[in-house]
């Protein structure tokens, strides 16, 4: 039997306003919690205590619920009104997704925590980053200054030791997810790598190293906050990194940062015209330079963005481009950094963009691909594409199948610190939403329940 929502009085404060109001517009949508939840990837639990006015919700929850029921703006306006009684008030607001997620993973990440909260994707600022980016002058913008054997100079020994701690980072990203990481590599920015920025180079071909690998620490920074859902603080690093690419002169990997990392970051946060904004000028402003492993990963993500907007032909031919040149690549020819994209990585855009377009047995087939070939390291990737299998399987009407899969998911995600993983955990839930009486259903959902808790719904 359902539990009689809470009443509430719209006139006693504005967070009890709020709540009525987004409780009356999420029942005219004929949305549960859980689904509006997962609509805008908060739990469905926050959602419960926003409606019911036991929790301040943050600026990220209250423009994803506005977009999501349509409502106009009419849910945005009413934020200063929620900040003003937010500072009266002695009860600090409640977190997101993943802010709990943060909380439970110790202090050291409430910092970002807090980011979460306070800085918004920005999708208008892109074209005009992608503008400048397109229109910089060739070679590098750097300066070699100091006497040769001063104590402060950059050299080739200092940069082979940070590339190393990048190596080391990445491998652990991939295994642990950001949540475990995030800190060590936060630390290792501020201390070392700030250290060798503010330090002259030994010569221009160290300040080009140099300038690339930064661009590379907050790459990383920059996925491991998408990593945790601060979507808003991932497109300032990835800005930041485009910025270390123009500094050294490398157009191919700012290429790769244009359209891999902001393309895909734009897509995650719902927003596939920009990412395809993005790709395009990617391809264009690199096209003489691109090695055919680059002008695979660019033409995949173009092809998502297309599977996203729902036109198939466009995405088939870019898909059909990155096939053909990552057949030709030689990962001796390529850079260090391209080298992880194969035929595995390949399979799995392939796979996402099936997802996107409805075809399950499609997305069955590339993501068998891509999961066999996959690293047992790359925990989050398993996770991630575990759950995607799941979700597929029960668009193909293969419950058992998909409960199964889905355990396994859970398994990968429970090793992890990622909110990525939790989101995809709670996605698969909402498409089994429609299947709940039935007992492998409800099987699962007592499974989560007991081995993820964040993630159950």
């Amino acid at each position: 039997m359902g539990q009689t929502p809470r009443t509430l009085q719209p006139s006693l404060s504005e967070r009890h306003f709020f709540g009525a109001e987004l409780r009356r517009l999420r029942e005219q949508a004929k949305l549960s919690q859980a689904r509006l939840g997962a609509m805008i990837r908060f739990s469905s639990d926050l959602v419960r205590r926003v409606e019911t006015a036991d929790r301040f919700p943050s600026r990220e929850f209250v423009e994803a619920c506005d977009r999501a029921l349509a409502a106009g703006g009419a849910l945005v306006r009413l934020l200063p009104l929620l900040e003003e009684e937010r500072g009266r008030a002695t009860l600090p607001s409640g977190p997101t997704r993943a802010g709990a997620l943060l909380a439970a993973q110790g202090e050291e990440m409430a910092g970002v925590a807090e980011m979460v909260v306070r800085v918004p994707f920005q999708p208008g600022v892109l074209d005009r980053a992608a503008l400048g980016w397109l229109n910089a002058s060739a070679g590098p913008r750097l300066s070699v200054a100091g006497r040769a054997g001063s104590p402060d100079q950059v050299c080739e020994e200092d940069l082979d030791s940070a590339e190393a701690a990048l190596a080391m980072f990445r491998q652990l990203d991939h295994t642990h997810g950001a949540g475990r990481v995030h800190a060590q590599v936060q630390r290792y920015v501020e201390r070392e790598l700030n250290r060798l920025l503010a330090g002259p180079p030994a010569s221009e071909a160290a300040g080009r190293h140099l300038y690339t690998l930064a661009a590379g620490f907050f790459e990383l920074c920059g996925y491991q906050a998408v990593d945790t859902g601060a979507h808003g603080l991932a497109q300032r690093r990835y800005l930041r990194a485009l910025r270390l690419t123009e500094a050294a002169g490398d157009r191919l990997y700012g290429s790769y940062l244009l359209a891999v990392n902001i393309g895909h970051l734009a897509l995650h946060c719902g927003h596939p015209e920009p990412a395809r904004r993005m790709a395009l000028t990617a391809v264009r402003g690199s096209e003489a330079l691109l090695t055919p492993a680059v002008a695979a990963t660019l033409h995949a993500v173009v092809a998502r963005t297309h599977a996203r907007l729902g036109r198939e032909g466009d995405c088939l031919l870019h898909l059909d481009i990155a096939e053909k040149q990552l057949a030709r690549s030689k990962p001796e020819d390529e850079p260090a950094w391209i080298r992880y994209f194969d035929a595995a990585y390949l399979a799995d855009e392939i796979a996402h963009c099936f997802h996107d377009l409805g075809q399950p047995q499609q997305t069955q087939r590339h993501l068998g691909d891509a999961l066999t070939a996959l690293s047992p390291t790359h925990v989050r990737r398993l996770a991630i594409d575990t759950a995607l299998l799941a979700s597929s399987l029960v668009a193909a009407g293969r419950l058992d199948e998909a409960c199964a899969t889905a355990r396994e998911a859970v398994d990968y995600a429970a090793r992890t610190s990622s909110h990525r993983c939790l989101q995809r955990i709670v996605e698969v839930q909402v498409d089994l939403e429609p299947y709940r009486c039935k007992p492998e259903v409800r099987e699962f959902g007592e499974y989560v329940h007991h081995r993820l808790p964040l993630a159950a719904v």
